[in-house]
């Protein structure tokens, strides 16, 4: 199945959102379903019952889902200037290299209090956020669990602001 069959499935796309824990036009939408050990959201886009659904990136699936199922042209990765693989804000994502999404990472993963620099590394980071959410109740509530498991990676207490 392509990707314009995946993205026009009416049914596909609401679990994807049902996964997408919206906030903000400006903060993260913190994906809430499964991990990869990279922390980017992996997703089954597609009929669970049949032989041609598939597991997908859930940033890639939602960048083609803002930008369309051609957007992602060959030799391009879908880069996070948050930092924060799970997010799936699309004002969060910019298409780029490999090379400028390592570049990107090697200038900020030493800065303190950056995302990149969360003492129990990427997956850590997105799991203490999720287990956050999940415990959580009310929008509140749902914000200071979300700032209090990020601030729990930085024991240092520093601030560092996305770069982009």
């Amino acid at each position: 199945m392509g990707w314009a069959q995946l993205l026009a499935d009416g049914e596909t796309v609401a679990r994807y959102w049902s996964h997408v824990l919206r906030r903000g036009p400006d903060q993260c939408w913190w994906w809430t379903g499964g991990l990869t050990d990279t922390a980017h959201g992996t997703f089954r886009a597609g009929s669970h019952t049949t032989a041609t659904s598939r597991v997908v990136p859930a940033h890639l699936f939602g960048f083609r889902l803002a930008h369309g199922p051609d957007s992602i042209p060959a030799g391009h990765v879908v880069r996070h200037t948050c930092d924060e693989p799970p997010c799936q804000q699309p004002r969060h994502w910019l298409l780029g290299t490999r090379g400028d999404n390592n570049r990107d990472a090697a200038a900020r993963r030493r800065l303190a209090g950056h995302a990149l620099a969360d003492v129990r590394g990427a997956v850590g980071r997105a799991r203490a956020v999720q287990a956050a959410i999940a415990a959580a109740d009310g929008a509140e509530e749902i914000e200071a669990a979300i700032a209090a498991a990020l601030a729990a990676g930085n024991p240092s207490g520093a601030l560092q602001n996305p770069l982009f």
